[in-house]
């Protein structure tokens, strides 16, 4: 599979369209990065509680089922088609909505929706899922599904999984239709198209998530499943905009644009890594051992829409920070507090040409221009002075990450 990653502003990758027609989701942010949330310690605990779940788990993987929560979506399902509220995460494969009947769900959702529950008696097109069904053995191989007697009742495929924030949710699954609804072709056509997916209907539930749209490399991914249909190509792309409050687009298919570059990603890897190359400063490559960035199961650099901040591996984190440190304007004033570096700019707008820009080569060639308005998080104000900090992070903040780069959101 691979991954468009368009480091673009979103308006491009709209004007650019996709070079087929194909299926595209609004991206919702759910977590604001200024305000409460802004405070880069409560970002760095979510990342934290994300990821290190796995520590146990022997090879690296970004967690057993991600820590969803960032982006979500609305999607249709069954009919009469109804809407639900997804998360959106490339750290998650499987794909399940709350379900009626269901202990322990909200009245409303995470963000202060109304919360719509999934009937299967009440689409004409839903179906369960029995043990022996083909799709429920490749779940039961990939450790997403239980066959007992104790967890699905009358050979029912059922599953239990476990979040990063202690939430689980345990249910059965189902086949229904999947309305992909708005189709964008290079000509701004319009369209609607649906297809038969298999995903979870959650009958208890625990925690905050509402349910997943899980877009891993598993064969229950949504991209999986519709690739395997030949009703997608192998390949999905998003753009997240860089405004507070976040979001973006999402496309099943690939995105086309003159100005965009590619990688590929690394093969026999269980999530989305890249191999970087070399990482520049303001043009100056910077004197770090290439075999910091060489993959692993134990390291190497994944990008993850889940995580909020990016995660530098260890003997990469200190040159690049030491170099931005040195490239930042003098006119710029600084302070540490509690072995944290603050910057403080009487103009955010100038502010932004005041630091450097970091560059992160990649195989093939590829390019990634990280302006400070990518890595600068606005912590506040005071005396109508802006006040940030540096949103890169040592992987080290995260248990048993130190080798690893985890480019996030």
């Amino acid at each position: 599979m691979r991954q468009v990653l368009a480091v673009t502003e979103l308006v491009v990758l709209l004007a650019a369209g996709a070079a087929a027609a194909a299926p595209a989701l609004i991206l919702q942010r759910a977590r604001p990065l200024e305000g409460a949330h802004g405070d880069h310690m409560k970002l760095v605990q979510l990342d934290r509680e994300r990821l290190s779940r796995n520590r146990n788990r022997g090879a690296f993987d970004l967690a057993l089922q991600g820590m969803p929560g960032l982006y979500y979506a609305r999607v249709k399902l069954g009919n009469p088609p109804k809407e639900y509220l997804v998360q959106f995460d490339t750290g998650s494969d499987i794909v399940w909505v709350s379900c009626s009947p269901c202990t322990g769900c909200p009245k409303s959702s995470e963000i202060n929706l109304p919360q719509k529950l999934y009937n299967p008696k009440s689409s004409s097109t839903s179906s369960r899922i029995s043990c022996s069904d083909h799709r429920c053995t490749d779940a039961l191989e990939a450790g997403y599904a239980v066959c007992n007697r104790s967890h699905s009742p009358s050979n029912q495929c059922g599953y239990t999984l476990t979040y990063a924030d202690g939430g689980t949710t345990t249910g059965y699954y189902v086949s229904d239709t999947l309305h992909l609804g708005t189709t964008m072709g290079n000509e701004g056509s319009v369209h609607s198209s649906s297809a038969t997916v298999l995903f979870g209907c959650s009958n208890s539930r625990s925690g905050y998530t509402d349910g997943i749209i899980g877009f891993g490399k598993s064969a229950l991914s949504v991209i999986s499943q519709l690739s395997s249909q030949g009703l997608s190509g192998n390949v999905f792309s998003h753009c997240l905009k860089r405004s507070k409050d976040g979001g973006g687009i999402l496309v099943l298919g690939e995105v086309v644009n003159p100005g965009f570059v590619s990688t590929p990603l690394v093969t026999m890897q269980p999530r989305y890594n890249l191999n970087m190359k070399s990482i520049a400063v303001n043009g100056k490559m910077l004197p770090i051992n290439s075999s910091l960035f060489a993959t692993s199961n134990a390291q190497g650099t994944v990008v993850d829409s889940g995580t909020t901040l990016s995660y530098l591996a260890d003997g990469v984190y200190d040159p690049v920070i030491s170099a931005i440190y040195a490239a930042v304007s003098p006119s710029v004033r600084t302070y540490v507090h509690t072995g944290i570096r603050y910057f403080i700019s009487s103009n955010s707008t100038r502010a932004l040409s005041l630091f450097p820009t970091v560059t992160l080569y990649f195989e093939d060639g590829a390019a990634m221009k990280v302006g400070p308005e990518s890595y600068l998080v606005r912590r506040g104000s005071f005396d109508n002075d802006d006040i940030f900090i540096i949103g890169f992070q040592r992987s080290m903040e995260i248990e048993d990450h130190e080798r690893i780069t985890i480019l996030g959101g």
